[in-house]
């Protein structure tokens, strides 16, 4: 199992999911989130002064799936959330050793991971 992890703007979150969703993946997490990376952090005026926006903000994605699914549903990820300008974010990869139902206490393997129902296309 691989565990994927988005830095994405915004406006890209209805193109990823759409992604995610045409691979199968109904199952994820989105979380606000702010930083700055090599972009250049805006400026605005406030009170007649010059201040320096402190950090920009982004969403980030979460989805755990199986090895075969993570490299397509990775470059699905890129192709949705590129707009070609500095500042579109990251994709990561992890491994998952282990996934564990609070609810029920079972150890889960594959069944969390795969996708609900076939892509249509």
């Amino acid at each position: 199992m691989k565990k994927i992890e988005a830095i994405i703007r915004p406006s890209k979150v209805d193109p990823v999911r759409k992604a995610l969703r045409m691979r199968g993946v109904e199952t994820f997490e989105l979380f606000e989130a702010a930083g700055y990376g090599s972009e250049p952090r805006p400026v605005v005026a406030y009170r007649g002064a010059l201040h320096v926006v402190p950090s920009i903000p982004r969403i980030k994605l979460e989805v755990v799936v199986s090895d075969a699914l993570a490299m397509p549903l990775l470059y699905d990820i890129v192709d949705a959330a590129r707009t070609g300008r500095i500042g579109d974010g990251h994709v990561l990869v992890s491994p998952v050793e282990a996934v564990v139902r609070i609810q029920t206490g079972e150890h889960l393997a594959e069944t969390i991971v795969l996708p609900r129902r076939a892509a249509s296309a």
